[in-house]
Formats: structure tokens, sequence, C-alpha cells
């Protein structure tokens, strides 16, 4: 069918970010496969490359398959999914195909393989599962795509989606809600967003986690969510969650919380950050950082306090690192920690991040460590606010805002 048969909203706000990654394999005989957490606008990217495509190619044909709409609940399994693009392809254009949520379909995997086969046929997906493309479906289609992981809004695009000037309070709001697309057609106050925030959070951990993995001990992981909410950024391996869930009398074994926490992390609910031994160049098997795809949930479900300052900051870099591509591990100088060690293209840059640089401990902890740091890598440590005068040997300090906005 022409875009105008397609029921695309009216006013999108481009992401240009993605554009720009899925433009060079537009026309290839390629899978185009955006995943990421529910709600971070997976749909909607589509909707822009639909346009984007459309513009380049004025006999483009698409085909465009939502399986959260009821429409298409007859397309169950690769079978499906094969007959029916076949079915309503074009058969003189290229015909462009478009595929949310594909994981509902059964070895859907199968069908996309099938359909590479076809010249005529470009294939789009998305999935919010990380282990949509891994295992043995990503040997079925090694070589044959290309995944992109979609995350929820930046700094600037949180500015520029609710029409904000740069300042303070507009940072205060990201902080506080996240950057979840929709919420720009929500008021920005505690029990509105927040209301909202907890209806996907129970959307994601239901459908996603509890329904795909049958879990049984509904209670315990929705105890260890809430967990990970209070000790954000905090340095933990399985067993010692599991210890002290145990001291609250929630008893779970480290292999089982092990488990629970993979299905967090598959679900895009949060991210796993391992350690790295600077001195010893090695992985730490045990001990990780654990932190919170979108703010606004983590704050939905645990609030935002005042304490909780400097972990949110530190949450806040982590996401803005991944966003702009980086690599992120935690590293260690034998007893010492380095927050982010983020890499990218051959290249590193070590972050600390603090909440103030006021007196003269926190000075020399936060700056200390990383000047012991024997390589000719940037170095900076953020701050909520910079010093406007000259670096540290070489070191620089930067506003949370300041590092947010600009590109690391």
């Amino acid at each position: 069918m022409k875009i105008d048969s397609l029921k695309i909203p009216s006013k999108i706000i481009k992401r240009s970010t993605y554009l720009d990654m899925v433009a060079p394999y537009v026309g290839q005989n390629i899978i185009k496969v955006l995943t990421g957490q529910r709600r971070v606008g997976k749909s909607y990217l589509l909707f822009q490359i639909i346009q984007w495509i459309a513009q380049q190619d004025s006999k483009a044909s698409f085909i465009y398959i939502n399986k959260e709409d009821l429409a298409f609940s007859f397309i169950k399994t690769a079978s499906d999914l094969n007959k029916y693009v076949l079915e309503n392809a074009s058969k003189s254009n290229k015909t462009y195909v478009f595929i949310d949520e594909i994981q509902d379909i059964e070895n859907f995997e199968e069908a996309l393989r099938s359909l590479l086969l076809h010249q005529n046929l470009d294939l789009y997906c998305t999935g919010s599962n990380a282990n949509l493309l891994s295992g043995d479906i990503a040997g079925y289609i090694s070589g044959r795509y290309i995944a992109i992981e979609v995350f929820s809004l930046s700094y600037p695009e949180f500015i520029a989606f609710h029409k904000l000037t740069e300042d303070k309070d507009s940072l205060d709001k990201y902080l506080k809600f996240g950057g979840l697309p929709y919420l720009i057609h929500l008021e920005l106050k505690d029990d509105i967003v927040f209301e909202y925030l907890k209806n996907i959070y129970q959307s994601i951990v239901y459908r996603d986690i509890i329904n795909r993995y049958a879990i049984r001990n509904v209670n315990f992981l929705e105890q260890l969510v809430t967990f990970l909410a209070a000790h954000t950024g905090s340095i933990f391996s399985a067993k010692k969650i599991s210890d002290f869930l145990k001291s609250q009398r929630i008893k779970m074994a480290p292999n089982q919380v092990q488990t629970y926490i993979h299905h967090l992390v598959s679900a895009f609910l949060v991210h796993k950050v391992s350690r790295f031994d600077l001195i010893g160049k090695r992985m730490f098997e045990i001990g990780e950082k654990y932190y919170f795809e979108n703010l606004g949930i983590r704050n939905g479900l645990w609030g935002y306090r005042l304490e909780d300052r400097g972990k949110i900051m530190e949450n806040a870099v982590y996401n803005h690192l991944i966003f702009k591509g980086y690599r992120v591990q935690v590293g260690v100088m034998e007893d010492k920690e380095i927050d982010f060690m983020a890499s990218k293209d051959g290249e590193k840059m070590y972050i600390q991040v603090a909440l103030t640089i006021d007196d003269s401990s926190t000075l020399k902890r936060e700056f200390g460590i990383l000047q012991q740091i024997k390589d000719n890598y940037p170095k900076k440590v953020i701050t909520m606010e910079n010093f406007s005068g000259n670096t540290l040997k070489g070191i620089q300090n930067e506003s949370l805002r300041e590092f947010l906005m600009n590109s690391v």
C-alpha cells in the first residue's frame, strides 16, 4: 500500500540520531531491528523512517504490521507472517515491510530469513526484549541484520519535545520525570506523571517478564526492582542482594536472583554495568552496578528524594553515555572506584560524578583517583554546578547540564 493508506500520526517529532543510524541501510538486503524498553518511541521511529523513505522513493509500497493492534492478531506464526507479507507486497515496486513488536510472533526469525530471499522487500522490525536477537536466533540470521537500541529521550530531546528553555528547572523536570516521549501529552505534575509511569512499569513487568518467563514469585520480583531503585548505582552481587533480602524475610537463592535480574535487563528496565580492573586488565566476575533505563520509572517506584540526588545524577550520566554510543564499565584501581570508563571508536574517557566539590576531601577523592590513571585519555568530574575557572592538573570539571547538552 502507499503511505497515504497508513495510519501515521499527524505530528511526529523527529529523532534524527536514530534516523541517521538507519539511513545507510535503507534499501539494503539486511534486517533493521530497533530494540528497547516499551514506550521509548520505537513505533514513532518506524513512522519517521516510513516518511523519510516516501520522500526518497515516490513509488515505494509499504506494509505495516503492529502486533499490539488486534487487526493483526491473526498473524501468530512465522508462516502467517510470511504469507501475509508475500500476499500484500507490490509486484512491480520495492515494498518496505515494518513489523512492530515482532517478538509476539512465534518463530519470527524463520519468516525473516525467508523474506530476505525476496530482493524486492526491505525489512524493519521492533522488539521490547533484549533476547530478541540472542543465541540461536542471532545465529539463524547471522550477518543479515543490524540492531539499534532505542533509549528514552536524551536531555536535549526532552527540551525539544517539551518546548522548554534549557535551565535548572528543565533539568529538574528531566531528572524527576525521565524521557518517555508520551509525557508531552501530560501536564508535568507529580501525581499525573508518576501514575502514568507506574502503569508503564506494570506493563513492562507483566507483559515482558512475568508472562514471558512464567514468573511465579511476583512479589519477590517487585521487591527486587524496588531494591535496585533504592540502591541505584551501588555495587552488588546476586549473593549480596539475596543476603539483604533474606534479612527482610524475603528468601531467594543467589542463582534465582541472578535469573530475575537477567529478566529485568532483558526487558530494558535496568542496565547492568560490569567492573573492569584497570591494573590487571580484566573484568570482575562478580559485583555490578545497575541503572534504570528511565529515571521517571525509577522515581515513580522509589520517590524523588533529596538524599538520592547523587544516585540520580550518576544514572543520568550513564544514560547519556550509552545514548551517545559508548560502551560503559566501572573502573577499579585496587580499592578505589572510577564511576565510568567509557569507550568508543578505540578512544576512552574517565568520569567521576559528584554533587559538589565544595570541600577539600571531596576534591581530593574525586580528582585524586583520576590523577592516578597513567594514560592521556580525557578525564572529567561531573558536578551539579561547575567551577568556571581552570582545570585541576588537566582534569575538567563540567556541570551536569553542560555534560547532558553537549556531545561527549
